[in-house]
């Protein structure tokens, strides 16, 4: 057995997918809301007995325990096999498990790292870090404790430190710090990307060195850029995908169940400073949907505590639409006389941590702020203030909570709530037509293929399968599957019936092509109703196979019909076949559908 399929063996699905999202127990499987698409009623399969997963939402996403992890973290699949063997103890040998992808990302990763260590050491023991460590030790009051935990560094003036360190001294390939973001070409030679700068270094929350953000300590930076400048997009960086801080923040979150969400590094260092270690930052001006189901894993109690500016409240408003996707918790904090989290522990930090207690509702700071931008006592207020709250409040989830929020605004306009629910309507009836839009031009599934994976989900779940395939195709015999694959499937269930009678589902994979496991795991796997006994199950099997013959047989009239319209009048004898084939075919749909009757 090799490395791959030793893991496999070892690792119980069940109890590592637990470890992700909440499963359920339904049978002989396992249910819970799929992690990958939005889904209210519980989709995704975990079946213990043939260790594997799939999705009957949206997403269609299917697999082992590989494909999970790999799906679920954005990883290749070296990453998710390193992983994996660590957690079972396996030691992998094969040598190309360090090609492709997952190799470059290994290189990057070392070479952040490398510059980590580099950046870290010139701002704790080198001349040319001086001034910088002096600016966060005497003006941010950071001690060296904090600077060690975040590892923050300091890149020199020159531009080209760091490029020779990593080069001549480490022997690095310039062409892997030019893909790292670290380095960029200057006319014929290579450069530092980040100059004169604060290094704050950016760790996904499997501790991997993915990137820095540097902070200018002139102005105007030296190199151009704005006050702060991150990694470019690369292969281990995006920057809407993560949150600075949250590796070493992520037990805290679990252990507390909250998450405190500020924008910049600093925000988040000070709060660490003064005991709050559930705290990350947006790398960004508002919360993406990837940012949300990151946070998502490890809590579903969202603090909002950004910038008090009007960019930041403009953030905060389009957080809500990715986070009320998700039915997250949301909440925010109200500091006073202060620009941001970082500032506002600087000045009184006992007061800072009373508002974190005291945070309040999303909704109700969001309404507050709106009413006290315009004049709700004249009507153009009143159409402002309605404009700009009732989108939002149409977006939340809760019918509750939404209706309670509109009688507070019914309240507060002094207008009334059946004029503010026709508004919402309308806004309502916008989002639908654009939904309905959206789902015309996904393809729809064809009511046969629909009923074929019914079927063999009906065939491959029954306790004796070879009951169901005899009853059931002898009607199709003649039957042409609009899912080929499934039609290769029976002929194999066929072929194993004819020797052994009954079902062993770890035998029968062993003859079944790979190419095919995936349309059986999906049929293996999908939700069947409840049936009282095995008479009711043979029966709705039965009825499913004689609707999949009348409509074969009406698919069958339509085209011979065609052939008769467009095909040639002077071929005479194919005219008389195709005319004898569809007088058979019409008999033989008025048998059928009598059997419906």
């Amino acid at each position: 057995m090799d490395e791959v399929a030793q893991i496999r063996e070892r690792v119980d699905i069940v109890a590592f997918i637990s470890e992700y999202i909440p499963l359920k127990k339904m049978g002989r499987n396992f249910k819970a809301n799929c992690p990958f698409h939005n889904e209210k009623t519980p989709s995704f399969v975990v079946s213990p007995e043939r260790q594997i997963w799939h999705c009957f939402g949206e997403c269609s996403r299917g697999g082992d325990v590989y494909t999970f992890l790999m799906e679920y973290e954005n990883l290749e699949f070296v990453e998710a096999l390193r992983i994996l063997a660590k957690r079972t103890g396996v030691q992998l040998k094969q040598s190309n498990f360090q090609v492709g992808v997952s190799g470059k990302k290994e290189i990057i990763y070392k070479l952040n790292k490398a510059a980590l260590d580099f950046y870290h050491y010139v701002l704790m023991r080198h001349k040319a870090g001086k001034k910088a460590l002096s600016y966060l030790t005497e003006e941010r009051k950071l001690d060296a404790r904090l600077i060690e935990t975040f590892m923050i560094g300091f890149s020199p003036k020159d531009g080209v430190d760091l490029s020779n360190y990593l080069i001549q001294k480490k022997k690095y390939r310039k062409e892997d710090l030019i893909e790292a973001g670290l380095v960029f070409y200057s006319g014929s030679r290579v450069v530092d990307f980040f100059r004169n700068r604060i290094m704050f270094p950016l760790f996904d929350h499997r501790d991997n060195v993915v990137g820095f953000s540097g902070r200018a300590i002139e102005d105007p930076p030296a190199g151009g850029g704005g006050k702060y400048i991150n990694t470019r997009d690369t292969i281990v960086y995006h920057k809407g995908s993560m949150f600075f801080g949250l590796n070493t923040a992520k037990e805290e979150i679990k252990k507390l169940d909250k998450a405190i969400i500020v924008e910049g590094e600093l925000d988040v260092i000070s709060c660490f400073s003064i005991g709050i270690k559930n705290v990350v930052a947006v790398k960004g001006t508002a919360l993406t949907e990837n940012q949300v189901a990151l946070i998502g894993r490890f809590t579903n109690n969202i603090c909002l505590c950004f910038d008090k500016d009007e960019a930041g409240y403009e953030a905060t408003k389009r957080s809500l639409q990715s986070l009320e996707k998700k039915e997250m918790n949301i909440t925010t904090c109200i500091f006073k006389d202060a620009k941001d989290a970082d500032e506002a522990i600087k000045k009184d930090p006992v007061s800072f941590k009373k508002s974190i207690k005291k945070n309040i509702p999303i909704y109700d700071f969001i309404f507050s702020k709106t009413i006290s931008l315009f004049e709700k006592d004249r009507v153009y207020g009143k159409r402002k203030i309605s404009e700009e709250l009732l989108p939002i409040f149409t977006r939340i989830s809760n019918e509750i909570v939404k209706e309670h929020y509109l009688k507070k605004l019914s309240l507060d306009l002094d207008v009334s709530l059946d004029a503010l629910s026709r508004e919402v309507e309308k806004i309502e009836k916008k989002e639908i037509i654009k939904k309905e839009i959206a789902e015309v031009k996904k393809e729809k599934r064809d009511r046969r293929e629909v009923l074929e994976d019914y079927l063999l989900a009906l065939v491959l779940q029954y306790a004796n399968p070879k009951l169901i395939l005899d009853n059931c195709f002898a009607v199709l015999k003649d039957y042409e599957f609009e899912t080929v694959s499934y039609k290769k499937i029976i002929n194999f269930l066929v072929d194993y019936f004819k020797t052994d009678n009954i079902f062993d589902v770890k035998v029968f994979l062993k003859i079944l092509p790979k190419e095919l496991s995936t349309s059986f795991d999906a049929q293996y796997l999908f939700p069947l109703p409840k049936f009282e006994d095995s008479e009711k199950y043979i029966s709705e099997a039965q009825k499913v196979t004689v609707e999949l013959r009348v409509l074969f047989l009406k698919d069958k009239i339509k085209k011979i019909s065609l052939s008769l319209k467009t095909g040639d009048k002077n071929d005479i004898k194919k005219v008389s076949d195709l005319e004898k084939e569809l007088v058979l075919t019409i008999s033989l749909l008025s048998k059928s559908q009598n059997v419906v009757k």
